[in-house]
């Protein structure tokens, strides 16, 4: 089991394809399905059982937090779709049990993450394992209020691991300090306000579902980056939309928003006066 797939001259995340795919194949199922969604044949088993599959695929890779995203994503659409809500409480406890029993009995990297979440200064931890939590706090608060300017960056340069990618918010606010932090993560919220507000008004049931869809899917990645960057929950190794450096992720984000542009641009515009 690997996270990348790779043939040469090509190389690609299987995972995000498997996002991109989950949110069109739901669309089109629950679109097809919207009339018998509240019944447990046609509104839980099929998507559960796509869900499980893929989850337990992506779990194999050792990719906690993309199988995570999967299962997130994949009960929003079900739920905008219609689907009782007993079935979500459910399938919660579920998940928890099982996310809990796999933490606590298999231990692992998971489990050192959370000691590291929880005291990442701790005298009793591995150095090495706390590096990067420790790095990313220090890149934050060293950039105080207006930050020590745009590519002018000291924790980047070999103290950061992953400055590219995982921890590229902790340089954004390095950089540009907590006035510029705090516009990125407006641009983020208006993009994807704007996003579900097309969602709303697309001219068919399919239209609305793919972009929530992929809305969902972009909140819930900046979430949780920006929340690993700044120590609100345990590192899971999720990329930042459009701003971490990356060839699969970022083509797909590319695509899912021409997508969102090609559902708004069939909606009608409002007549004058």
């Amino acid at each position: 089991a690997t996270r990348w797939l790779n043939f040469g001259i090509v190389s690609f995340q299987p995972s995000e394809i498997a996002k991109f795919a989950l949110i069109v194949l739901f669309a089109h199922m629950i679109s097809r399905n919207l009339d018998r969604m509240d019944t447990f044949r046609y509104g839980v088993v099929p998507y559960v059982a796509i869900m499980g599959l893929v989850a337990a695929l992506i779990f194999l890779e050792s990719h906690l937090s993309a199988t995570l995203i999967i299962l997130a994503l994949g009960a929003i659409m079900m739920f905008v779709g219609g689907t009782k809500p007993r079935w979500f409480l459910i399938g919660g406890v579920l998940v928890a049990a099982v996310l809990l029993f796999v933490v606590v009995t298999k231990g692992g990297y998971q489990m050192d993450r959370i000691r590291i979440w929880l005291d990442p200064f701790s005298s009793d931890l591995d150095r090495d394992l706390t590096h990067q939590t420790r790095q990313s706090l220090y890149a934050i608060g060293s950039g105080g209020l207006l930050g020590v300017g745009l590519g002018k960056s000291r924790q980047k340069f070999l103290y950061l691991p992953e400055e590219h990618n995982d921890c590229i918010f902790a340089v954004v606010c390095e950089e540009l300090g907590l006035i510029g932090a705090c516009v990125v993560m407006l641009l983020f919220a208006l993009l994807i306000l704007r996003g579900f507000w097309i969602a709303l008004h697309a001219k068919d049931r399919f239209g609305t579902l793919m972009v929530v869809g992929i809305m969902t899917l972009i909140s819930l990645q900046t979430f949780l980056n920006i929340a690993v960057v700044t120590g609100l929950i345990p590192a899971t190794g999720i990329s930042l939309p459009f701003f971490s450096y990356g060839g699969t992720a970022l083509a797909l984000q590319l695509f899912e928003m021409g997508i969102v542009l090609s559902v708004s641009r069939q909606i009608p515009a409002p007549r004058n006066g």
